[in-house]
């Protein structure tokens, strides 16, 4: 029974989360969220906040901490293609956004799909490209 618990690996720690992540990430969030939603608007606050997240996500600006640039290197994301992504996020509108939104979290699962049967037909590492093809017409 001793020999047992020598053997015990406890589980990995997860990894610490940083809240300066946390806020980069909302203020991220924010600022695709006022693109998209206030794009039409042209007079009052409304537009000032559009102005604001447009003038935040193309300025290349890296003089302050939450600036656009360092908040994606904080996220360790490219901040070209996470801004080419936004504005054209933005340029979609509603109907447009949830529609492409749809269509990535059909694909996130369908790769998630794909893993997992992988994994079941081929414990130690299946090929997933023949898998893949598969799933391809769905």
């Amino acid at each position: 029974m001793l020999a047992a618990h020598i053997f015990f690996v406890p589980p990995a720690e997860p990894p610490e989360v940083m809240p300066e992540k946390g806020l980069a990430a909302g203020v991220l969030k924010q600022a695709a969220h006022d693109l998209r939603r206030f794009r039409a608007a042209t007079t009052g606050v409304k537009r000032e906040l559009y102005l604001d997240a447009y003038s935040w996500i193309t300025a290349n600006d890296f003089s302050w901490s939450y600036s656009f640039v360092n908040v994606c290197k904080l996220l360790d994301v490219c901040p070209e293609v996470i801004r080419t992504e936004l504005l054209a996020d933005a340029s979609l509108g509603w109907f447009g956004y949830w529609t492409k939104r749809g269509g990535r979290l059909s694909q996130a699962l369908r790769a998630s799909i794909i893993r997992v049967f992988a994994r079941w037909r081929n414990p130690e590492g299946a090929e997933v490209g023949r898998l893949a093809n598969v799933f391809e017409g769905i």
